[in-house]
């Protein structure tokens, strides 16, 4: 692809050194479609990365396109911090019929602020109000967001650096495998939990993703997230999902726990629960932890509810015939296959595959080599990024609404970056 650079004066002079994605993407976007984005010199890519999956239905998914513009062209309510509005009754009811009655749960919906970190402070405030304590315990390689509540159960070093001060009452724990086997589960969790001398505060909760996406699609086992409830209700201590990147059928179910047979106490999602990209988040919990008081967690922009409307218009399009989860499994089957055999060709230098449904992984020996992998398939054509505490993970996050050919297509230009990179 021939390409030139595009005028970035503006984003120099105004916007913070902060940005990041820019700078592994340096083109100016204009316009976006499926899992399509074109630039403003008419170049389109590929997109295997989904918004960081929060376009699970693809940009500009028209189904909910035409739900917003209608409720927009209507003079629909926009913003209702937390007052009672039509889009959020719509919402709510078809959230309960679709999601939540056929998977038995029974949990209320909080509408905690509009990102994911806003779902996770909640779900961490709620837990200690309702045990008591102040300890919450996360796992090795953790994201949970860049608030200070979440970056002290975050794992990755250079993220907690940025927050400045002590973060203080969260304890990781190793995450599934992190002894490749050689250590019972829980054997030192359990441990510290029973010894008085341990010095480990007893938790109030623990926080854990079934998926570690940003910390390098690190999968928990069914078996070990299993285990992980039963040590929490013998240790009377609450269980959080973090589901916002793997949940909204990511991995296949709509809640990434579905597969392990769980229920957990508290359950954050974000990202995709508006379906269109529009921020919205739910902190979703068991009934009998509902012991706030009125106002005593809001938030100003808790209410979106052009959200609202692209989130049950979603749930509707997508989720009430069972047909999502098939598809998005068998999407995710086309996708292993090819990275497994990327790895075969190139032994010496992937170390593994690894990942569930739509969100896979591709591990180098060469941590760098990630990096200059998904450079080299940007000029292609494809964006893809990242992921691990060394990035040594190429991350494979596609639309779920992807077709077969847009696949294949994109995982040969993958193939093509990782032969064409040294």
């Amino acid at each position: 692809m021939t390409m030139t650079l595009p005028d970035v004066s503006v984003f120099e002079a105004v916007e913070s050194r902060v940005r990041s994605y820019c700078r592994g993407w340096p083109t100016t976007f204009h316009r976006a479609r499926g899992s399509r984005l074109t630039d403003e010199d008419g170049h389109v890519y590929l997109d295997f990365f989904a918004g960081a999956g929060s376009l699970n239905y693809g940009h500009n998914n028209p189904v909910l396109k035409r739900a917003l513009l209608d409720y927009i062209e209507r003079d629909g309510i926009t913003h209702s911090l937390d007052m009672f509005t039509t889009a959020k009754r719509v919402f709510l009811e078809t959230f309960r019929n679709v999601v939540l009655r056929p998977r038995d749960l029974p949990y209320k919906v909080m509408f905690p602020g509009p990102t994911g970190t806003n779902a996770v402070e909640a779900a961490l405030k709620l837990a200690r109000k309702v045990k008591g304590r102040e300890s919450v315990v996360s796992f090795t390689n953790a994201f949970h967001g860049m608030s200070l509540g979440s970056l002290a159960v975050t794992g990755n070093a250079f993220k907690r650096a940025g927050a400045g001060i002590p973060l203080v009452h969260g304890t990781p724990m190793p995450f599934d495998n992190y002894f490749d086997g050689t250590v019972p589960d829980f054997l030192w969790f359990e441990r510290l939990l029973e010894d008085q001398g341990s010095g480990l505060n007893k938790p109030a909760a623990v926080i854990v993703e079934t998926v570690q996406g940003e910390g390098g699609i690190n999968v928990a086992r069914a078996e070990w997230l299993r285990a992980l409830q039963e040590l929490c209700h013998r240790q009377d201590m609450l269980l959080i999902v973090d589901d916002i990147q793997m949940g909204c059928g990511r991995t296949g179910g709509f809640f990434s726990f579905e597969e392990a047979g769980i229920v957990p106490d508290i359950v954050t999602l974000s990202k995709s629960i508006s379906g269109y990209g529009l921020p919205m988040s739910l902190c979703l919990f068991k009934p009998e932890l509902d012991i706030w008081e009125p106002g005593e967690h809001n938030g100003t922009f808790r209410g979106n509810n052009p959200a609202f409307v692209t989130a049950a218009a979603a749930l509707d399009a997508y989720w009430a015939d069972g047909q999502m989860e098939k598809q998005t499994l068998a999407r995710g089957e086309q996708v292993e296959q090819t990275l497994l055999a990327i790895c075969a060709e190139h032994h010496d230098e992937v170390a593994g595959v690894r990942g569930r449904g739509l969100v896979r992984g591709l591990e180098f020996t060469d941590p760098t080599r990630a990096a200059r992998v998904c450079r080299h398939a940007f000029g292609l054509g494809l964006l893809v990024e990242t992921s691990g505490a060394l990035d040594e993970v190429v991350k494979v996050l596609p639309p779920l609404t992807v077709s077969e050919d847009e696949l294949d297509e994109g995982l040969a230009v993958l193939a093509r970056s990782v032969h064409e990179t040294r």
